[in-house]
């Protein structure tokens, strides 16, 4: 049996005509109904953008808690993608048979699921345990060395009292411990539900509005949607503020801030809420009518029903029996050929193959630019998530709409949609590349980044910890417990400050004595040390505000150019593969970008890490600290790259278009000229005749003709 995607509420068949029978019985027009699946569908994209962001937003947090790098991360960010691929072909295709808004409803419920999964390791981990060497409960009156007796340079401290077959007992439960494949499971299993929202909802959308219509209605879908991800960086930012084990211990007992590497916030409350949030998005679904008539034809609709009605009457009642029900078998033989004709069509083909690219350079810059703002500028995860959520998302919104606006005041067709993309896409890539030039100087760390003596260098070998000043400590290389002097240089730990002495306890110890700070003494000439890394210059938060502005106006141009592509895309095609075109590019970019984009953008920032944290039995942890020179030429390099050699396809696109729509053009006016030919010869032949019966006439009668 045909799809009815695509054709007007007159052709649809007896399957869906008892849906619109029943929508005119209850009062309600298609204009209302629509506009109740819009908004349901709003909300939806709403909460699915919520736990996506937020997962972004949370990614510095996981690899924190289960000390993964960022590689490991990244496979977890992709487990979303890796779930989408299993099922987004098959829902995409057969889904449009089906009742799409239950379907959809359905999705909701598995990334409830998925969100909840995704926050349960929390409650089946122990408490969080950062290294550090400061003691919380000594007495404020006792004086304590930091050079510890019971330490070893190769690993981490050695606990007194401890037996060799205990330790190593310890270490085989560390190993042992996987509980971030259930943070996988639950994303990937967020992904399976996410796939029917984007095909099945935007081919609804499209099949029942009118064509002027429906690029608004899309517009003002992905523009209420962007209010997910801004909710979800600022949950982020919330939650990233909030102890890990907040509610369960004692928060003053915890001597490191959120500006810490080591710290690490309440990552797993965000997912609950997400969950609550998934679970209301899917109750509208399940009252939604299957098909809708088109917008406009209502009334043509109402005639033909009560027309088809009549007839109905007067004919024997074997032939108001009702079609028989769609046979899955029959569906999928009409896979493979769609499908085909879909991939054939080359400018959906280049479309995919710049999606593609440019894909995998967004994947990239939002999953690590969280990250790049606190390596680069020195923020912390929750300042970064707040100003990517209260700057850069309303810009994209803004800059949607207006796409979507342009698009229905202009009358923009096809290839006028895809320069406008093109163009605005260009623009921004212009802007990013002056983001080379804005940066911050590495910290200044003892040993990585400046010797002891205060001299430019960059180390990513341990080894460069030791010095004569704290050669009589026998430190740890391993731990990351940074304190700072007066000088501004940061020093790994208080022990390889070489400092003698210590006062306090908990955030107030104060470290005083310190050998190594004498070797760059600052002007005060104060040789005491505070517990956190120093800040970074005045200079740098200038050109933090300059990067601000650069990226805001960057990701509002850039999405100027959104709902044109998403026009072009849907408009390149036949109507009967709108569907199908939607989930097959959604497939396939979320397949080749969205899978392998942030395991090869973490492994290659893993490569300019300068210093890695510790587990408890010395094995790599978390990278504390990059190299931001490094770091910022390969992260930008990256995207600039990807998003430079999609162009070449979308130029070729354009041309593509051009082509085939003077081509149309051309055969439409020779349509038009060879049928006004027609008329006229017919028109000369009348004549003649009309003539020549005049002149037998003329001859009869024996006058003469002239």
């Amino acid at each position: 049996m045909e799809s009815n995607v695509g054709k007007p509420a007159g052709q649809q068949t007896e399957v869906d005509k008892p849906c619109i029978r029943e929508c005119k019985k209850t009062g309600q027009t298609c204009c209302s109904q629509l506009k109740m699946f819009l908004v349901a569908l709003s909300f939806a994209y709403f909460a699915k953008a919520l736990s996506g962001t937020y997962m972004k937003s949370s990614i510095t947090q996981i690899e924190r808690r289960f000390d993964l790098s960022s590689s490991y991360t990244g496979l977890i960010d992709g487990g979303f993608e890796m779930g989408n691929l299993l099922f987004l072909a098959v829902v995409s295709h057969f889904g449009v048979k089906f009742h799409r808004p239950k379907l959809i409803g359905a999705g909701c419920l598995l990334m409830c699921l998925g969100s909840c999964l995704t926050g349960m390791p929390h409650f089946f981990m122990g408490r969080y345990k950062y290294e550090t060497v400061i003691r919380t409960s000594v007495n404020v009156t006792r004086n304590t060395s930091p050079c510890l007796p019971y330490q070893n340079q190769s690993g981490g401290a050695v606990v007194p009292g401890m037996s060799s077959e205990g330790l190593n007992a310890g270490c085989e439960k560390e190993a042992g411990s996987y509980m971030w494949v259930y943070v996988f499971l639950g994303n990937a299993l967020r992904g399976i539900g996410e796939t029917p929202l984007m095909p099945l909802g935007i081919s609804y959308i499209d099949d029942f509005a009118k064509a002027e219509n429906s690029a608004f209605y899309i517009a003002c879908l992905q523009t209420v949607s962007l209010l997910g991800p801004m909710f979800g960086f600022l949950l982020g930012s919330l939650c990233a503020k909030l102890y890990v084990d907040i509610g369960f211990v004692d928060l003053e007992s915890v001597t490191i801030t959120p500006r810490d590497a080591r710290w690490v916030g309440a990552w797993w409350l965000g997912f609950l809420v997400s969950a609550v949030i998934m679970l209301f998005a899917s109750f509208p679904f399940w009252f939604l009518p299957k098909s809708l008539p088109k917008q406009g034809e209502e009334k043509m609709e109402l005639g033909a029903t009560a027309e088809q009605s009549n007839v109905s009457k007067r004919m024997p009642e074997a032939t108001n029996t009702r079609p028989l029900p769609l046979k899955l078998a029959d569906i999928a033989k009409a896979f493979l050929p769609s499908l085909k004709k879909l991939l054939c069509t080359p400018a959906y083909f280049l479309l995919l193959c710049g999606s593609i690219l440019k894909f995998n350079s967004f994947i990239g810059l939002v999953t690590f630019k969280p990250k790049y703002m606190e390596q680069q500028f020195g923020q912390s995860a929750s300042k970064a998530n707040f100003l990517i959520g209260v700057l850069n998302l309303p810009a994209v919104a803004i800059g949607i709409f207006i796409g979507g606006l342009l698009m229905k005041k202009y009358k923009l067709g096809v290839v006028a949609g895809a320069q406008l993309s093109f163009g605005t896409s260009f623009v921004s890539f212009l802007l990013l590349m002056t983001q080379f030039g804005i940066k911050c100087e590495n910290s200044k760390v003892a040993g990585f980044t400046v010797s002891y003596t205060g001299t430019s260098q960059i180390s990513y070998n341990e080894k460069t910890l030791l010095s004569a000043c704290n050669s009589g400590c026998t430190c740890s290389l391993k731990q990351w417990d940074p304190v700072c002097a007066d000088s501004g240089i940061t020093y790994v730990s208080s022990c390889l400050a070489g400092c003698k002495e210590t006062m306090g306890f908990g955030k107030e110890t104060v470290f005083h004595n310190c050998s190594c700070v004498a070797f760059a003494p600052p002007p005060s000439g104060n040789i005491s040390v505070i517990l956190g890394q120093c800040p970074r210059k005045d200079d740098c938060r200038r050109s933090f505000i300059y990067y601000l502005a650069v990226s805001v106006i960057g990701s509002f141009i850039s999405a100027l150019g959104a709902t044109p592509g998403y026009i072009v895309t849907i408009r390149c095609i036949k109507p009967e593969l709108k569907s199908l075109a939607v989930g097959m590019q959604s497939l396939v970019t979320r397949t080749l970008g969205g899978i392998p984009a942030p395991v090869y953008f973490g492994a290659l920032i893993d490569s300019t890490c300068l210093k890695w944290g510790s587990r408890k039995c010395g094995s790599r942890g978390a990278c504390r600290m990059y190299n931001s020179d490094a770091y910022r030429l390969i992260y930008l390099g990256l995207i600039s790259a990807l998003s430079g050699s999609s162009y070449f396809f979308m130029i070729a696109v354009i041309l593509l278009l051009r082509k085939q729509f003077k081509r149309v053009e051309k055969k439409t006016q020779d349509d038009a000229d060879g049928h006004t030919e027609i008329e006229f010869t017919h028109m000369d032949e009348a004549e003649l005749n009309h003539d020549m019966k005049l002149v037998d006439c003329l001859h009869e009668a024996g006058a003469n003709p002239e």
